[in-house]
Parts: C-alpha cells; structure tokens; sequence
C-alpha cells in the first residue's frame, strides 16, 4: 500500500508540475493569465464583430478553439489551456450561440464541441511543454560543451605563463649565489610580467563565460584603435618570434568605443591561430580601417588558407591543429574563435574569416564606431 501512495504521489505531483510549473514566477503567472484573457478578449471581439456583419454564429467555435490553441502555445502549463477551454466553451453556449445569454445543453454538436476544445488544449498543451522542455535541455546541454570546449581551448594559453614563471623562479632559487644581481631582477622582472599576463588572461577567460551566459554586459571607453594592435602585437612577439608581423593603421587616430583588454585578446589570439593553423604562412599582417562605417581589424596570411568544410563552423567550435597530434600536444586555438565571436557580438559587432584568390587567409571583426545608448541613438 505505501508503494501504491508513492506512486499516486508522484503522478499527482507530475500532474500537478504540467498544469502550472513550480519554479513559475508571480510575474509569470500574471503574463500567463494575461495571455490566456489576451487571447479570450480577442477571440470574444472577433465574435462580435463577425455577428454584426454576418449576423451568423456557424464560426464561433472555431475562433475559440483557434484562441484555445495559440493559448496552450504562448502559455507554460495546462492550466491556462484548460482553463481557456471552460471559457470557451461556456462563452460559446452562453454568449455567441442562439439563445444569446441563456444555457442551452441540448444544442446540436454541443458537446463535440467541447471534447474537441478539450482535446485541442491537452494535445498542443502536451506538445509545446515537451518541446518547451527539450529546447531547456539542448540549451543546458550547449552550455556545458561551450565551458568544457573554452576550458579545453585555453589550457595551452594557461601552461606558457606557469612554465615560464616555474622556470625563472627556478633559476633563481637554484643558482641564488652563481647569479649577479642584474640577472636576478632581470628574471624576476619576468616572472612578474607572466604573472600580470596571466591574471589578464584569467580575467578574460572569466568575463568571456560570462558574456556567453548573459551574465555581463561590456563596459566600452573610447580606445586608440593603433594602441590596442600595437599591445597585441607586443604580446604576440614575445610569444612566438617566428613569423612576423606587419602592421597596417590609417593615417589619422582612430578612437573606438571598446573592452581594450578583451579586444586586445581577440586579436593576440587571431595572429596566434596564424601560427598555429596556417599551414606554410611566413608572414602575416594586421591591418585597421574603416569599413562601411564600422572600425575593421583584419589578420592576414599567406598560408595555405582554411579548409573549406570548416568555414562554416569555424567561429561556432574550437579545433585543433591539423599536424599528426594527439593528446595534450595537440595545440588549441587559445581562447577559441567561438569565444572571439561572442566578444565581437558582445560589442555589437561582427566577425568573419575567408580565404584570399591570391592565397592564405584573413579573419577580420567589425566594431561600430560609435556606442549605442540605451534609448538607441548613437553617441
């Protein structure tokens, strides 16, 4: 017996979960209810209109079976459905059916109506909270991929600061007495510039997460375009010596509303994907413009471009590197392209990669060059 309770608990609870969700708000339950008397009044003015014109009844069901359904699809839960059932049905007897204001039980198709109604609610009812609910999950689903793919995308960014502070630190402690006092502060020196770098680069990483969980919005100040390509291109250099840079800016200071330190990143990690990915590049150049009134900062290379199959989903997955790599040696795309998406996006702008006639490639964003308040105009 008490397995038969527990049983008919959990139905009654399940029930009672599909006709109006728990975790509901009291301002989601007044817009439900709002909806469901939206679409009631609706239907109800269509009615009356319909009378007065065509002075005929013959389409009142359907309206309201018609405001029964777009109520199961707007709302959460049955109830609302359920209830916009009962009213239908009693304003279609009561209301809109010959004789007007009175009940009347022995109407023919009275109650075909009703279980028609009936069955339309608990049907799309049904339907939209299994969609409703799958869409939650995919979702919840797409997040854990997206935190698992940027932690995996940044662990090669993390381990160069670690090793370099490891080993300079290292230096010291074990030849302390062996090293002048020149190449102590010069090795400090280091450890604490890897330190700073990595405490930005942790900082991004965070904000990055966040801004692709809705959970911040950007703080832009107006950035000297060229000072942030030319902290970029510094960064960049003391990474990787082996190709090198040119760098393009226009003849005139071009100020840009901006996160510097994420664009700043955005960028460190474009000309790093050239070292990484572009298979025989030996140069590249960074270019700044403007296009089409948006502020452009382009990464260019002479390599032998992106495979066509990943175009499309180059800025929606981070990949690896095409060399035969396995394991912790397969070299990440850092903070990942996907996440440089959603930084550009966060600034209201956009990004793009393609492949050049001449060859190579470049993957450029777009900036807006003034910042949009919050009524919309432009400043």
């Amino acid at each position: 017996m008490k397995g038969d309770n527990s049983v008919w608990k959990q139905v009654v609870a399940y029930l009672r979960e599909m006709m109006i969700p728990r975790n509901q708000s009291k301002k989601q339950i007044a817009r439900n209810m709002g909806l469901t008397l939206l679409m009631l009044g609706g239907a109800s003015f269509l009615c009356v209109v319909l009378n007065i014109i065509a002075s005929g009844d013959d389409a009142v069901p359907m309206i309201f079976v018609l405001a029964v359904l777009l109520t199961a699809r707007l709302t959460d839960g049955y109830f609302y459905s359920l209830l916009a059932t009962i009213i239908s049905v009693i304003a279609v007897n009561y209301v809109f059916t010959y004789p007007y204001f009175e009940f009347n039980f022995t109407i023919t198709g009275y109650p075909l109506t009703f279980l028609t109604m009936f069955a339309v609610s608990v049907t799309v009812g049904m339907l939209t909270n299994q969609v409703k609910r799958q869409g939650r999950i995919e979702a919840e689903a797409e997040k854990e991929k997206m935190k698992a793919n940027l932690l995996r995308s940044v662990s090669h960014d993390l381990r160069t600061p670690l090793t370099s502070i490891i080993g300079s630190s290292s230096a010291v402690l074990e030849n302390y007495d062996a090293l002048s006092d020149e190449i102590k502060k010069d090795l400090i020196g280091h450890v604490r510039e890897d330190a700073q770098w990595l405490v930005r680069l942790v900082e991004n990483i965070l904000s990055i997460t966040r801004i692709k969980e809705g959970a911040v919005r950007i703080k832009k100040s107006e950035e000297a375009a060229e000072e942030i390509a030319a902290e970029a291109v510094a960064k960049f250099r003391k990474r990787f010596d082996t190709i090198p840079v040119h760098v393009r800016v226009p003849d005139e200071l071009m100020m840009v509303p901006m996160d510097a330190m994420l664009i700043e990143q955005v960028i460190v990690n474009m000309m790093e994907n050239v070292v990484l990915h572009a298979e025989g590049a030996t140069k590249m150049t960074l270019s700044i413009g403007i296009s089409d009134g948006m502020a452009e900062f382009s990464v260019t290379d002479d390599g032998r471009g992106i495979a066509e199959d990943m175009l499309p989903r180059l800025f929606r997955e981070p990949f690896t590197h095409a060399g035969n790599r396995s394991g912790d040696e397969r070299r990440s795309m850092g903070i990942g392209l996907s996440a440089c998406m959603s930084v550009i996006v966060a600034h209201g702008g956009d990004m793009r990669a393609e492949n050049l006639p001449e060859g190579g490639a470049r993957v450029s964003f777009a900036l807006p060059l003034r910042e949009e308040k919050t009524d919309g105009s432009k400043r």
